[in-house]
């Protein structure tokens, strides 16, 4: 049985529940913070880093949506 400093539920269905539950919520929370940096002009430099990730990587994830959005990001 893996060790954890919490209490798990004891149906492994609810845990996992629970998990996509939690990802969903990181998921919408990265999406509001970035749409907000993007808006206080942060280039993508500066939000990958903010979020240990590549450029390429936040740019492929939130740039559509945030077009979609009417939000620009700043320039390098």
């Amino acid at each position: 049985m893996p060790t954890t400093d919490f209490q798990s539920p004891r149906d492994p269905a609810d845990g996992l529940a629970a998990v996509v539950a939690l990802r969903r919520l990181a998921d919408r929370l990265e999406d509001n913070e970035v749409e907000r940096a993007v808006r206080d002009g942060w280039t993508w430099s500066l939000v990958a880093e903010a979020l240990g990730v590549t450029r390429q990587a936040v740019h492929k994830k939130h740039a559509k949506r945030l077009r979609t959005l009417g939000v620009e990001p700043r320039r390098r």
